[in-house]
């Protein structure tokens, strides 16, 4: 176990002192291979064969994917989402992922694409989203911060968004 921890740690502290991700994606890779270790590490998810691919857009065309075309959504409420039939990872075409809080968007999205890969079931969406929001979590606090302090996401929020109600 021992090995684990200092490994995960190693992990972080390494991706942190890499360069900024360019906005235009080019290092999504390399990325992706060490975020992809450090959850498979950390949190028991089969690596996948394939990386998903990554891609930029508005404000509101991830809203209209995640809601719908007439959603409103406030600014920032939605800054990624993956889509399991394409296997991509989309991002706000302002994520840079020069800051912990950036790549913790991506740990979040890695892990969906690491669920779908591996053919993992729920069984609602909110299920799916928990572990996510754990390995989010873990991600930020290597860096003292946290889904509240970060993204103003508490504890209640956390648990209302991660339940099934049927």
């Amino acid at each position: 176990m021992r090995f684990l921890v200092n490994a995960s740690a190693t992990i972080a502290l390494c991706l942190a002192g890499t360069a900024p991700v360019a906005a235009e994606l080019d290092d999504g890779p390399q990325l992706i291979d060490t975020i992809v270790l450090w959850l498979a590490v950390n949190f028991d998810l089969p690596a996948p064969a394939d990386v998903p691919a990554l891609a930029s857009l508005s404000h509101a065309e991830l809203v209209a994917m995640r809601y719908g075309p007439e959603a409103t959504v406030a600014p920032g409420e939605v800054v990624a989402v993956y889509d399991d039939v394409a296997a991509t990872i989309y991002l706000n075409e302002e994520w840079t992922g020069r800051t912990p809080a950036e790549l913790s968007v991506l740990v979040h999205e890695m892990v969906h694409h690491m669920q779908s890969t591996a053919g993992m079931r729920f069984a609602c969406p909110g299920e799916r989203e928990a572990l996510a929001y754990r390995a989010q979590e873990a991600w930020l606090g290597r860096f003292g911060e946290s889904l509240e302090s970060t993204f103003g996401i508490d504890a209640a929020t956390l648990l209302v968004g991660t339940v099934c109600t049927h």
